[in-house]
C-alpha cells in the first residue's frame, strides 16, 4: 500500500522533478508525512534511482524534524480537538484515541524497548509519528520518548535501506 501511495505521489511530482534538487525535496517532504514516514521516502528514493547514502540521510531527517514538535505539543492539540465544535475535527481526535488505545498495551508493557520496537518495525500503522502519539498521549517522559523514537527511526531506516534499495530496487532494474 505504501509502494502504492509513494509511486503515486511521485508521478504527480513531476514538476518538483525539474529542479535541480528536486528527487531530494520529494524525498525530503515524503519522510515528513505521517504514514509514510521515511519508509515511504526510502521507496522514492528508489524509485528515483538516488544515491543511496543520500536518500537515507535525507530520509532520516526528514522524519526526525516533526518528532520534538509532536512530543510538545500533541496532547494540547488533541485537546483542543477534542473539545472542537466541528465534527470532523472531533470525530478524528476520537479517531486517533482509538488508533493509541489499539497499541498502546504493547508500549506500557514494554515501556521504553517497546516504544523503540514499535517505531522501528515498519509495519502499516507504525513509526515516529504514532509512536510519539502513543508516548504522549501515556505520558511518557519526553527525553526518553525521543530516545527511543530516535532509535526506532534508526531501527527502520536500516530495515527500509535494506528493502528499499535491496530487494525492490532489484525489482525495478
Amino acid at each position: 500500500m505504501v509502494e502504492k501511495i509513494v509511486k503515486n505521489i511521485v508521478a504527480a511530482s513531476g514538476s518538483l522533478l525539474a529542479m535541480k534538487y528536486g528527487r531530494q525535496l520529494i524525498v525530503f517532504i515524503i519522510s515528513l508525512m505521517p504514514i509514510l514516514e521515511l519508509r515511504g521516502g526510502l521507496i522514492a528514493a528508489s524509485l528515483l534511482k538516488m544515491d543511496p547514502v543520500e536518500s537515507y540521510i535525507i530520509s532520516i531527517i526528514g522524519n526526525i524534524i516533526p518528532v520534538p514538535f509532536i512530543l510538545l505539543f500533541i496532547n494540547k492539540i488533541l485537546e483542543w480537538m477534542r473539545n472542537s465544535k466541528i465534527g470532523f475535527i472531533n470525530s478524528f481526535a476520537n479517531w486517533l484515541y482509538k488508533k493509541v488505545d489499539k497499541s498502546k498495551d504493547s508500549i506500557e508493557k514494554y515501556g521504553f524497548w517497546g516504544l523503540v520496537l514499535f517505531v522501528g518495525i515498519p509495519l502499516p500503522g507504525t513509526g515516529a509519528w504514532t509512536g510519539c502519539l502513543i508516548a504522549s498521549v501515556l505520558n511518557m517522559d519526553r527525553k526518553k520518548a525521543f530516545l527511543a523514537t530516535m532509535l526506532g527511526v534508526f531501527m527502520a531506516s536500516i530495515i527500509m535501506m535494506i528493502v528499499s534499495f535491496g530487494i525492490i530496487g532489484n525489482l525495478i532494474k
